[in-house]
């Protein structure tokens, strides 16, 4: 079957990297967009256009669509793409002349796509076509994520260096440090090979860098339900590896960039002010019971503490948690975040005075100073581990 040319050559979208809801494109039959990012790969482009049309034509015959998006390699490669959809007609061409990069390569090739479930392969041949079927198999039993992984059962390297198998394994650590709760939900994050349902992140504006284009999804996106399949990383046999330090610096960018959009600022700021309001709670209290009853010192100071603390609770669960406190309704559920947020408080508590002596007898910082920086890092810690332990936002999907 051939087709002309000028039907298969794709405008460059331009504007935010935003991709459609499917509602909102045009209907056609086809059911997976596949999209494969290019820079110098003439040499594995035909090898590859084939051995997936054969598998996906077993599979899901004339329901799937192949759009190999170019960043206008000199050797041409969106070209030779190009003659190759005379002859396969369910293949479509983007040469990009004003972006760079295969993050965005691929958000641009989805924004054109017209699948319902979207992915992404590697046009090297690293990514072995034949774990397509499986990936595919995954999201018709219900994954709205499905990820070719390295780190799981029939998964690996070829022949990696012991140098390649650190770097790699550094970054991800890197990435569950600074991203537990985004990287932590894969085995493999620095995979480049999966499936995604569109609505997981339609309307939503991405912002990837570099080459981790899952990182983003998976924190961008409503991914609920995420599927894995193992895949052997194989070795180029044509063309040279694009990964340099500059990849690694702008993925190391890219986790810094998400973490900064991915934390809960309004809540934090919040939960300070409700920590200040307890401090006035606290001092009052104190002053009374030592002043005006004549209790001790030490139980003044257990007291009013204590009271603070309830304090903080209470305008923390009706004001800073308020969504996350009403899908948790009864008086049981608020008396376990209470005694949970009790918990994380002593230990702040502990931690406050460990740090005041740490910074001030150790470093020789000044004393208030030095309780300053305590106040701050005790804030961020109770702050973080509430949101995680006390008041759980990811039982209601947030962040």
């Amino acid at each position: 079957m051939y087709l002309n040319q000028a039907n298969s050559l794709l405008a460059e979208p331009t504007g935010l990297l935003r991709v459609l809801p499917q509602g909102a494109i045009e209907q056609s039959n086809i059911e997976l967009s596949l999209i494969i990012p290019t820079y110098q790969e003439s040499q594995n482009i035909e090898k590859l256009i084939q051995r997936l049309t054969q598998l996906l034509d077993q599979a899901i015959p004339c329901r799937y669509e192949l759009i190999v998006i170019d960043d206008d390699s000199p050797d041409q490669t969106w070209k030779v793409a190009l003659n190759l959809s005379r002859h396969y007609p369910q293949l479509r061409v983007m040469r990009r002349q004003t972006q760079r990069g295969l993050s965005t390569a691929v958000i641009r090739g989805w924004q054109v796509a017209q699948g319902y479930i979207l992915g992404v392969i590697d046009a090297d041949l690293q990514h072995p076509p034949e774990t397509l079927i499986e990936l595919w198999e995954n999201m018709n039993t219900g994954a709205d994520l499905a990820v070719a992984s390295r780190h799981v059962d029939q998964g690996g390297v070829s022949d990696w260096s012991l140098t390649r198998r650190f770097l790699s394994r550094g970054a991800q650590v890197l990435g569950l440090i600074l991203l537990p709760g985004v990287l932590g939900r894969v085995s493999d994050p620095m995979s480049g090979y999966f499936m995604v349902r569109r609505e997981a992140i339609a309307g939503r504006t991405l912002s990837p860098k570099g080459y981790k284009i899952l990182i983003e999804v998976l924190g961008r996106g409503d991914i609920r339900f995420i599927a894995e399949a193992g895949y052997i990383f194989q070795e180029r046999t044509e063309g040279a590896s694009k990964v340099t330090w500059k990849q690694y610096i702008e993925y190391l960018q890219h986790l810094l960039t998400l973490r900064l959009t991915l934390f809960p600022l309004r809540r934090f700021l919040q939960f300070g002010m409700v920590g200040f309001s307890g401090l006035f709670v606290d001092l009052g209290i104190f002053y009374l019971l030592r002043e005006q009853v004549g209790l001790g010192l030490t139980r003044s100071a257990i007291l009013s503490t204590e009271l603070a603390i309830l304090n903080n609770f209470l305008w923390n669960d009706l004001w800073t948690f308020r969504d996350i406190s009403r899908q948790q309704r009864g008086w049981q559920k608020r008396i376990k975040r209470f005694l949970k947020f009790n918990g994380v408080c002593l230990v702040g508590l502990i931690l406050n005075v460990l740090l005041v002596n740490l910074l001030f007898n150790l470093l020789g910082i000044n004393e208030y100073f030095a309780k300053l920086i305590a106040i701050a890092i005790v804030t961020a810690w109770n702050f973080w581990i509430n949101l995680k332990l006390s008041w759980r936002v990811t039982d209601i999907g947030s962040h």
